[in-house]
């Protein structure tokens, strides 16, 4: 594991600032904007407009990088804070940071192997960083779990309108060493999407990142009566069960499905956490998407507060914005338990692979880190007390 738990993560610059006196300068770029610059240059155009677009103008997903901007940390001194502990306690385990790596459906296509998932599997190995396995994988599910070493990984669920083949899908991951099930609720059908309509590209109808299902017994059985030499079948066969709109109706189904945690992703109004908190879920993951999947709403930061009031103890998850270790320890003291991060790791797999994750990954929580020791927050519990953070 390139990360020790037992080692500040800010030492992550020492490490930079001495191989320098070698001579030895880093390979990837310091700031969030080169490394969209540098990622973007590097990804096929194809991938590119879907890693990088957003729904409608994209005026959500800029709103909710923006977000982050109208708060404030407020520097407190003299409380020593030489040592820092982000350490969370999250459906029983006991994780060194707060950070995971969000769900991204074509991070398998980020790769310059084409192989992703698995390359995002092995930095959280490396790095103790959790990952949310998307349900459009490139490999399988089990294969992305073998990789996780020491570091335990969720399994996010597009719920399929044929029960069989979700229950299947849970139960595999159950198998496989997964310790909980993301169901996303926001994406049974897809947003207006300009960049990848432009192209007229959507990668899973020309046959990406569908491994999950390709090798589902339930899906394959499904595929029983169309010919095996016909590569458009399975494709076909996906677009007729992807999509399920999800009622309340349906928790209790989904409860049924499996004794692991169950979090509901794309929750941002806090009587939908109520009601999911009544259905006996283990967590809340408030999200819009990154700002993909529907445009004109709230940035995702500010559901935030009523989410986690409404919680009243349950955990919340947060994704959508996030860009920097400032943006993490912000989140943090706005109640979230653990934060996600989404394009910036992709970026950093697009340029260097699983090592250009993981600097991303360590870059994070350095800066995280550094940010709470100067300004005197030793602890999470103490990002959150009252008045540590201000809206500007």
């Amino acid at each position: 594991m390139d990360v020790n738990p037992a080692v500040q993560f800010g030492a992550y610059q020492n490490e930079i600032y001495f191989l320098g006196l070698g001579g030895v300068l880093p390979t990837m770029p310091m700031t969030y904007a080169e490394l969209e610059s540098r990622a973007q240059a590097a990804l096929p155009p194809s991938v590119l407009s879907y890693v990088v677009g957003g729904a409608g103008d994209e005026a959500t997903q800029r709103a909710n990088v923006a977000a982050f901007q109208n708060w404030g940390l407020v520097p407190r001194m003299m409380v020593g804070a030489a040592r820092r502990d982000l350490s969370v306690d999250l459906f029983g385990l006991r994780l060194p940071s707060p950070l995971f790596m969000a769900p991204v459906g074509v991070i398998g296509l980020c790769a310059q192997d084409g192989h992703g998932d698995l390359a995002t599997a092995r930095a959280a190995a490396r790095t103790g960083v959790p990952m949310v396995a998307s349900t459009l994988t490139v490999d399988p599910l089990e294969q992305v779990a073998a990789e996780f070493g020491g570091t335990p990984g969720f399994f996010q669920l597009y719920t399929p309108t044929d029960r069989a083949l979700a229950e299947s899908l849970v139960h595999r991951a159950e198998a496989a060493g997964f310790k909980a099930v993301v169901v996303t609720l926001d994406t049974w059908i897809t947003g207006w999407r300009p960049r990848d309509l432009a192209g007229a590209n959507f990668p899973q109808l020309r046959g990406h990142c569908l491994a999950n299902y390709t090798s589902d017994p339930v899906f394959r059985a499904r595929l029983a009566k169309a010919p095996e030499e016909d590569p458009g079948a399975a494709v076909l066969e996906w677009t007729q069960v992807f999509g399920n709109p999800l009622t309340w109706d349906d928790l209790p189904w989904l409860r049924s499905l499996t004794d692991l945690p169950i979090v509901l992703k794309g929750i941002c109004h806090p009587e939908d956490v109520r009601r999911a908190k009544d259905g006996g879920v283990d967590g809340i993951y408030c999200s819009n998407h990154g700002g993909r999947q529907a445009n004109g709403g709230l940035p995702a930061l500010d559901a935030l507060p009523g989410v986690v009031a409404a919680a009243d103890g349950l955990p919340v998850l947060f994704d959508s914005g996030v860009r920097s270790g400032a943006d993490v320890v912000k989140a943090l003291a706005l109640g979230a338990t653990a934060v996600g991060v989404g394009r910036p790791y992709a970026y950093g797999l697009a340029l260097e692979g699983t090592d250009g994750i993981v600097h991303v990954l360590r870059a994070l929580l350095a800066e995280a880190d550094l940010l709470m020791a100067v300004d005197g927050y030793p602890t999470l519990a103490d990002l959150r007390a009252e008045g540590a953070l201000r809206r500007l």
